[in-house]
């Protein structure tokens, strides 16, 4: 008795000193705020626990959205023990421990056991593969929580045998409530602007904006003020850092290439500075704007190659910060330049070909004629050099017979390749083999 009443005292003092965002963690599921895609009424998390039926799940989402909060809410809800790891400092022992203790928990009390992976995403593959068969005897539930791309990270075995459930950031509203509800429990007022300020600064993170009023309403304590002011919120703010997990990564590039696709080159540059403030690396951009010059911009400007790869080069000699200009100067270019997907269509239609069509080889007369006894063979007999022709070119086979009659390139009327076009039909192209 005597022991247990120490430990309450224990945790009473800890939850006094223990930080804002952790007091003020929901104590039910009505009381979770910003994923009612989830959660509210008839929705599918909430009717999965409503039936008490709960299988594994994979909770997605950003730092700060409430993966743990909703862990802890799912196993009171549904009455199973709940057991915490987190991914960056067990192992696979301590994995097997839990197990052992869930089948025993089982075995004498009828029991569940919840087994709550926080980070699951840092176990690799062997580590991961360990849980299969406790997961899948339903031994144990796991709830993984990640702030990576599942399917990027989790094993396709472990992932198909769990459902997955995408939290969302938390919009602005959502996070002025909870705010709200740390202004009531520290027990000092603040302006609308002021939690305003904190809200947006936190970027859909719950737990980053209420660190931030504990130190605001520090700010406004060393001043002596009662309330907190926005001068307070932005000193409490510093400088606010982006996080960039793997599918961020590809999402905002996604985004960027799509914007320079698109002409938007306000949205391109945008997305450009987030990339930047994010902390990509700076050569990653360069690539894809380089990539982007021909795949999306071609022959409609092929002075697009040239600035792409320029900026490239800029990246290399000078570095960040100052090559961000030239990011942003080759970003400017391709997203205002017309645009045209006919070389990569083009190398795509003549792939084909090469896969899917047999041909007897190279014609003889283009077959290589530079060695003694070629000619012999016939090799290169009958090869018409378009420089004796004062047109500058003749009109012969370059292809197999197999595939002579198919066109890859067929110019768009974009830009300089509608100039390139008429010309390249007056010179005898446009198709002729």
């Amino acid at each position: 008795m005597g022991a247990d009443l120490f430990a309450a005292a224990v945790d009473r003092r800890l939850s006094r000193r223990a930080p804002l965002a952790d007091r003020l963690r929901p104590r039910s599921l009505d009381d979770v705020v910003g994923q009612d895609h989830l959660l509210g009424p008839g929705r599918p998390l909430r009717a999965l626990v409503g039936a008490g039926r709960l299988s594994s799940l994979v909770l997605w989402g950003p730092p700060g959205t409430g993966k743990t909060t909703i862990a802890r809410l799912v196993a009171g809800a549904v009455d199973a023990e709940l057991v915490q790891l987190s991914a960056v400092s067990a192992s696979v022992k301590d994995a097997r421990e839990v197990i052992v203790g869930a089948e025993r928990r089982l075995g004498e009390y009828g029991r569940a056991t919840i087994l709550f992976l926080d980070e699951v995403h840092r176990f690799n593959r062997s580590q991961q593969d360990a849980l299969l068969p406790a997961v899948e005897s339903g031994v144990l539930v796991l709830i993984g929580a990640t702030t990576e791309n599942p399917y990027f990270s989790v094993n396709a075995a472990l992932l198909s045998r769990s459902s997955l459930f995408r939290l969302e950031p938390l919009g602005t509203e959502a996070v002025v409530a909870v705010l709200r509800r740390g202004v009531a429990e520290l027990g000092v007022p603040a302006t609308g602007d002021a939690l305003d300020a904190l809200a947006v600064a936190a970027g859909g993170d719950a737990r980053h904006a209420l660190g931030a009023l504990e130190v605001a309403v520090a700010l406004a304590a060393e001043r002596g003020a009662s309330t907190v002011e926005v001068d307070d919120a932005r000193g409490a703010l510093g400088t606010r850092t982006l996080r960039f997990g793997v599918d961020d990564h590809y999402d905002v590039a996604s985004a960027f290439i799509k914007s320079v696709r698109g002409s938007d080159v306000d949205a391109a540059l945008y997305w450009l500075a987030h990339l930047l403030e994010a902390g990509e690396d700076p050569r990653f951009i360069a690539r894809r704007l380089v990539i982007a010059a021909s795949e999306d911009i071609g022959m409609a400007d092929p002075t697009s190659l040239l600035v792409a790869d320029a900026a490239a080069r800029a990246v290399e000699l000078v570095g960040l910060p100052e090559a961000r200009l030239n990011l942003a100067q080759a970003t400017v270019h391709l997203a205002t330049a017309p645009k045209s997907n006919r070389v990569l269509a083009a190398l795509d239609a003549a792939t084909e070909d090469v896969r899917n069509v047999a041909v007897g080889g190279v014609p003889v007369h283009l077959r290589g004629a530079g060695y003694g006894g070629a000619a012999a063979i016939g090799h290169g007999v009958g090869y018409r050099y378009p420089h004796d022709d004062p047109r500058g070119w003749v009109p012969q086979a370059y292809r197999p017979d197999e595939v002579a009659g198919s066109v890859y390139y067929r110019p768009s009327d974009a830009g300089a390749e509608a100039e390139l076009a008429q010309r390249w039909r007056r010179a005898g192209g446009g198709g002729a083999s």
